[in-house]
């Protein structure tokens, strides 16, 4: 599924996500991106969620990670097999296979958008 980006995490001066949603103690390198509406409205993602993206912590087995496909920034589902990854898209749908320098970042954070 597609995610918009929103722009670099820092407490009190960016997006108001930051202190309304309660990101605490935010590592360096983090930025924010929301869900668009691909994600529909029924299951764990759904549109208008913003998540915490960490661009520097390296992707593992079972994150949600951030990748950019054909430009567009996308949200997958890692699984780890050897020296790479296969990616689902986290909306369901056609997999593809990556290596950790593909990722754009790993979701630290995940809040949903009825909070």
């Amino acid at each position: 599924m597609r995610v918009t980006y929103l722009g670099p995490a820092f407490p009190g001066l960016t997006n108001p996500c930051v202190s309304t949603l309660g990101f605490r103690d935010i590592p360096p390198g983090c930025f924010l991106v929301e869900v668009s509406d691909e994600a529909g409205i029924g299951g764990e993602i759904q549109e208008g969620d913003v998540m915490l993206v960490d661009e520097r912590r390296p992707i593992q087995h079972g994150d949600l990670a951030i990748i950019k496909v054909e430009g567009q920034l996308r949200l997958f589902r890692s699984h780890r097999i050897g020296g790479s990854f296969r990616l689902t898209p986290a909306g369901g749908g056609q997999g593809l296979f990556a290596k950790p320098s593909d990722c754009s970042g790993v979701v630290v954070f995940h809040v949903p958008q009825s909070v």
